[in-house]
């Protein structure tokens, strides 16, 4: 056991974690910043490589995000009801050309002969 008065004088023995702030300030930070976290997974039998997975994570805030050119959740269908829409919308239109363009190429078929 340790005897603390054996420490030299102005010594603290706590481990010196982050001055002044709280989880809350560190987190408005961390948003505000931003932080990228990146790692890669590799699984090798015998020298071959069996699979890789490249695992990227940025934690910002949206503004941030968008500041970092990042926005794909605004053109991701299944997240964005706006992006839904416009794939709707261009889908629809693509069928109404190639539908016309089929009526074009098609024999008219208004004349009946007997």
């Amino acid at each position: 056991m340790t005897d603390l008065s054996t420490w030299p004088t102005g010594f603290d023995p706590q481990p010196a974690g982050p001055s002044g702030g709280s989880l809350a300030d560190l987190l408005e930070r961390v948003l505000d910043k931003g932080i990228v976290i990146a790692g890669d997974i590799k699984i090798d039998l015998l020298d071959i490589e069996l699979l890789t997975i490249r695992l990227r994570l940025f934690i910002a805030s949206v503004e941030t995000a968008k500041k970092a050119g990042i926005d794909w959740w605004e053109t991701d269908p299944a997240l964005s009801s706006r992006a839904a829409r416009d794939a709707l919308a261009e889908e629809n239109a693509r069928l109404r050309a190639r539908l016309e363009a089929l009526e074009e190429s098609a024999p008219d078929t208004t004349e009946v002969t007997r």
